[in-house]
């Protein structure tokens, strides 16, 4: 599989790198609260200590157009694509480890199925902020990696119990998160939406 790096023509489409935003509070802290496991990953929605920082008010204010956003993290080892969710909202990945992404465009889902042929690798440098468009088909970052994740606050919380009326509503996994599983994976056999056909991606071995 071709990995891209996140500065090149094929990200575009899916999201930017951040210019001038100072990391170096959030990733010293990162490392102070977020484990790493060896075997798969954990994921926390919001972290009173990185919503604390500085940086807070600037991921507010100049990237969410003064939306109130939650900052949590994503971390462990991981090598395969198992899932892609999306959000209605972007979202911030920056990590102090090398990290691939492996992303694809929600315009190519109909009726909830994607071939994983149209999943595209990429390669974020360390201490490198990028952001995903709303668009933009993603789940848990490929490597071994502590990765911050920002979001419109409340993402990611609890599902909504509400009566499914709308072809999406299928997809839905949680607050403002929208999953599509590979038949092959913990998410399918707990009740995802599957969704994805095709191989399910491992870059064990690339990376």
């Amino acid at each position: 599989m071709v990995i891209y790096d996140v500065n090149s023509e094929e990200f575009r489409c899916f999201g930017y790198v951040i210019d001038g935003m100072d990391t170096a509070a959030l990733l010293d802290n990162l490392e102070k609260v977020s484990p790493c496991p060896e075997d798969g990953t954990v994921y926390v929605a919001d972290v009173p200590e990185l919503d604390a920082l500085p940086v807070h008010k600037f991921l507010s204010e100049h990237i969410y157009g003064g939306m109130p956003v939650e900052i949590g993290y994503c971390s462990g080892t991981n090598y395969k694509l198992n899932c892609l969710e999306y959000h209605k909202g972007c979202e911030v990945n920056v990590s102090p480890d090398e990290i691939v992404l492996l992303l694809a465009d929600l315009r190519d889902v109909r009726e909830g199925k994607l071939d994983t042929s149209k999943v595209k690798a990429f390669r974020v440098p360390p201490r490198t902020a990028v952001v995903l468009y709303g668009t933009t088909l993603h789940y848990a970052p490929c490597g071994k990696f502590r990765t911050v994740i920002v979001l419109p606050e409340g993402t990611n919380g609890e599902k909504p119990d509400i009566k499914e009326e709308t072809f999406e509503d299928k997809l839905l996994w949680g607050s403002n998160k929208w999953l599509i599983a590979h038949p092959d994976t913990t998410e399918a056999r707990s009740g995802a939406f599957v969704g994805l056909t095709g191989e399910n991606i491992d870059l064990t071995g690339l990376i």
